[in-house]
């Protein structure tokens, strides 16, 4: 008697072919075609001690790689469903940016880069992602206090390179002046 593993083989080398024909003529991509094979394929083993008998096998393979196939489908109609959501999402965040395409932003832009490395982060972190100290402390390795340090030293060199006119909208105001709420020391 032959062993499901040994049969799974057999199936396998005789019925690779038309699977993988039947895929790529059902698939965009002939990466995809050979994805739908494997899987079908893992079904087949997976369930190898219950595959049909020889002459229904083949058949019965078609079956799984059009269910596969399927499965495939659905998940690229959603792969673009929620790749036009986060395209709308982005250019939504882009359109609401006030500072986006003035002058300010640039200057901002320019005075962090001459920011040392550390405090440039630590400022970035805590204005722009909203960490708070001890969160900005854990990401760059330092503790809290020197966050802290780091922050404050940073924001008056920043105002000093950017400069202390009449405050403007945009990002100078944002990051000049924004506040981080307190935390238990």
């Amino acid at each position: 008697m032959i062993s499901p593993e040994e049969r799974f083989r057999r199936v396998y080398a005789a019925n690779f072919e038309a699977m993988l024909a039947y895929a790529m003529r059902r698939v965009e991509q002939a990466e995809d075609a050979s994805d739908v094979v494997a899987e079908t394929f893992l079904v087949a083993w997976r369930r190898s001690r219950e595959l049909p008998p020889d002459d229904e096998v083949t058949l019965w393979l078609y079956g799984v790689a059009r269910r596969v196939l399927a499965n495939h489908h659905r998940g690229g109609v959603r792969r673009e469903r929620l790749g036009e959501r986060l395209r709308q999402r982005i250019t939504s965040l882009i359109a609401v940016d006030p500072g986006h395409e003035v002058p300010q932003r640039l200057a901002v832009r320019a005075a962090l880069a001459r920011l040392p490395e550390t405090d440039r982060e630590v400022l970035m972190l805590t204005v722009w992602e909203g960490l708070q100290p001890r969160e900005v402390a854990e990401v760059v390795g330092l503790n809290a206090g020197a966050v802290r340090t780091r922050l404050s030293r940073a924001r008056a060199r920043l105002r000093e390179l950017v400069g202390d006119g009449p405050p403007t909208p945009g990002h100078v105001l944002d990051v000049l002046t924004a506040t981080v709420p307190e935390e238990g020391r």
